[in-house]
């Protein structure tokens, strides 16, 4: 097969994550993870990344189903949802940093409450230990048994049964023991570095690097495993140099097919969509810089507080902050360029528009 252009790739990166509408497990499934985002602008980015996959997605439609779904919420690359089977990859998982003998009594005295309770509410611990408050990540202060309960969750002694109005709830899960010679490390690696692949393909190599030095998140332990594993991947994936660049996608696929021919329709997509989520690619395949600005002083940004990169065809031209006033939608839109001319545009933007409405209104 010759080498594919950059159009090419364009077209592959975009047909290969926007499949045809399915439903709500199988769009988990072929996804592989869905990244999770508390702001809601105009809805929370993994709703907004499941509305373009699921046939008639409504917003908080996760939420409520999911202790329906073989789903979890955990660790990949980041915090998301991802197919039940995906845990026995990464768990029993070994945090980076080890608890001290104070902060692991607590833990043990939480998981007999939580065991004795069956589920619980962060205030519930909160109100029975008074634990008190703790600096954060970012430096602020935050509720120790909050903080606590992550813990617990990131090291496998707990799972997210249920949300209540956004909240995790809680309960106690142990995982099965798993095989952890050397020869099954490595094929568990190999896994996880296909996953993350397989999601975010094609990928320029230096975001292959970052992608898999990103899995110390969800597999810590695994790390030596995983970097072996991208070396074997380089060997094993598909890949082309492009203007200096190399590019990998999964060997079985061809991003030069037919079938990547991209449709009439206009998509504002989450910020932490796969079309548009590697910065490095999007800036490679469409030629400008996309900035994530909810964290961003209101002067300083030049998108806006939550922008939903616009993509039309195969192109991301602009992009969109949107809110809703009195149950209408109020979009402020924005192009790297100027708004494209003529009836096909503004007609594509309009059932957009509709299918983001109808998305937002409650069941």
């Amino acid at each position: 097969m010759p080498n594919p252009t950059l159009d090419a790739l364009r077209r592959y990166a975009v047909a290969r994550t926007l499949f045809t509408p399915t439903t709500l497990p199988a769009a988990i499934r072929r996804l592989g993870f869905v990244q999770a985002d508390p702001i809601r602008a105009p809805a929370r980015a993994q709703d907004l990344t499941l509305r373009h996959r699921v046939k008639d997605y409504r917003a908080g439609d996760l939420e409520s189903r999911y202790t329906r779904l073989a789903v979890e919420e955990d660790c990949l690359v980041n915090y998301g949802f991802l197919p039940r089977e995906h845990l026995a990859l990464m768990h029993p998982r070994e945090a980076v940093r080890a608890w001290d003998a104070e902060m692991q009594r607590k833990a043990e005295e939480v998981l007999a409450f939580v065991r004795e309770r069956g589920s619980v509410h962060p205030r519930e611990v909160d109100a029975h230990f008074a634990h008190g408050r703790m600096k954060n990540y970012w430096g602020g202060s935050g509720n120790a048994s909050t903080h606590l309960l992550d813990g617990m969750h990131y090291r496998g002694l707990l799972r997210v049964k249920r949300r209540e109005s956004g909240t995790r709830i809680y309960e106690a899960v142990t995982h099965p023991p798993v095989d952890d010679s050397p020869a099954e490390r490595a094929r568990r690696a190999a896994a996880l570095v296909d996953l993350v692949v397989r999601k975010y393909a094609p990928l320029p190599a230096a975001s292959l690097t970052y992608l898999i030095r990103l899995l110390g998140y969800g597999a810590p332990h695994l790390a030596a495993q995983t970097q072996a594993a991208l070396r074997m991947a380089r060997e094993e994936l598909a890949s082309c140099r492009i203007d200096g660049t190399t590019w990998y996608w999964p060997a079985d696929e061809s991003p030069a097919s037919r079938r990547h021919a991209p449709d009439d329709s206009l998509r504002l997509l989450a910020p932490f969509d796969p079309v548009v989520w590697d910065r490095r690619r999007f800036e490679l395949l469409w030629g400008w810089t996309y900035k994530f600005e909810a964290y961003t002083p209101a002067p300083k940004r030049q998108f806006g507080y939550y922008a939903l990169p616009m993509l039309w065809h195969d192109r991301v031209i602009g992009w969109a902050n949107v809110t809703t006033r009195d149950g209408r939608l109020q979009p402020v839109l924005g192009y790297v360029d100027r708004a494209p001319a003529g009836a096909a545009f503004r007609a594509a933007l309009d059932d957009e528009l509709h299918r983001l409405n109808e998305f937002l209104a409650p069941r």
